[in-house]
């Protein structure tokens, strides 16, 4: 609305106001006296169009969007911890429980056994925030002496730790908050509510899939790979406690009967023959060819909660590949045995398999 208001625009417009028969070149003293003045209306009007913006949702950021959403009750989700499986052991392999609150760690993390799993299998709570406790795999060092104790391991993610909620991501949870409205257990309101727990990227909702009153949601993990059983049964309990019992205990209306599912992988094997450029052989183009068709899948993942099913394309794969340095032409492409896409199911999401890769 001011981005016209230059200072060249509104110091012409002060000296335009000014009889010609004073001297208005620059140097002059009408020139000189106005000239800071015209600065100063400058700056505030840049200052204005910066408010302006901050004022809409579509163009606020940071502190300013969440107070504009949260006028509607949408709230920027905050970071949170991970939750992983811990693996105990003592003399021999044998499974071996450790106190509750033990702390372990590895690298720069600790973590915090939380509660007991199975015989030598427990919770373990990263004790820093965000995806950074997703990431690593590996021995674990106690902090304090358990005795008995000969080796710890940090295995699977249970519930995935998420950082704070990106500006773009809460901009679209609020659009979505107002131009699909969430009532009384309606598509809206699952996607809603599912969407709003730790550990969920996404969602998809089936109404009266087994009958009358009957609602699957089907759930995939925050970072975009298939939940953990943990996750599914989280997400069960807050939803629908007493499964299929349709009494409104949970979160879900009385008298919807909600199953939670996890979304099923499919692996994705790929065989290509490549023709590389000279002094380039396979294994130096592996790696990079694995993690550009890796990127293609995880892409798929995050568009998955939006799509009816998701489809792996093998021009999509051969682009990408093609965007490798090194790789000059790609031919006889070959997904899980056959040249053809791989379409998946509704509650399927692509996951990575073995790259055979031939010159």
């Amino acid at each position: 609305m001011y981005e016209g208001q230059t200072f060249e625009v509104i110091l012409n417009r002060m000296l335009a106001r000014v009889p010609d028969s004073v001297d208005k070149r620059p140097g002059s003293i009408i020139y000189d006296a106005l000239a800071p003045a015209a600065a100063e209306l400058a700056q505030l009007y840049m200052e204005l169009d910066i408010n302006l913006a901050l004022s809409f949702a579509d163009t606020a950021t940071g502190e300013y969007l969440e107070r504009r959403t949260a006028e509607f009750g949408v709230q920027r989700k905050p970071a949170t911890k991970a939750w992983r499986k811990g693996l105990f052991y003592a003399s021999g392999d044998v499974p071996m429980d450790v106190p509750v609150g033990s702390r372990f760690s590895l690298g720069d993390l600790n973590y915090t056994a939380v509660s007991r799993i199975a015989a030598g299998q427990w919770l373990l709570e990263c004790e820093t925030v965000g995806v950074i406790g997703n990431q690593d795999f590996g021995l674990l060092l106690p902090i304090d002496y358990i005795e008995g104790l000969a080796r710890a391991e940090l295995a699977d993610v249970l519930v995935p730790g998420e950082d704070a909620e990106t500006d773009e991501s809460l901009r679209q949870r609020y659009t979505s908050a107002i131009n699909e409205q969430a009532f009384g257990g309606n598509v809206a309101d699952y996607k809603q509510e599912i969407n709003a727990i730790n550990g969920v990227g996404g969602v998809k909702v089936f109404p009266v899939w087994n009958g009358g009153g009957t609602v699957k949601c089907t759930i995939i993990a925050s970072d975009f790979n298939p939940p953990s059983p943990t996750l599914v049964d989280e997400v069960q309990t807050l939803i629908d406690p007493l499964v299929n019992s349709g009494q409104g205990i949970g979160l879900a209306p009385i008298g919807h009967q909600v199953t939670i599912t996890g979304a099923q992988p499919v692996t994705i094997d790929v065989v290509a023959t490549l023709t590389l450029s000279a002094d380039t052989t396979i294994g130096q183009v592996q790696s990079d060819v694995e993690d550009a068709i890796r990127a293609y899948l995880l892409s798929l993942r995050q568009a998955w909660a939006d799509e009816s099913a998701l489809i792996v394309r093998t021009a999509q794969i051969e682009s990408r590949i093609l965007a490798v340095p090194g790789v000059v032409d790609i031919t006889g492409t070959q997904l899980n045995g056959s040249a053809g896409n791989v379409v998946l199911g509704d509650d399927q999401i692509p996951v990575m398999g073995t790259v055979t890769l031939n010159e």
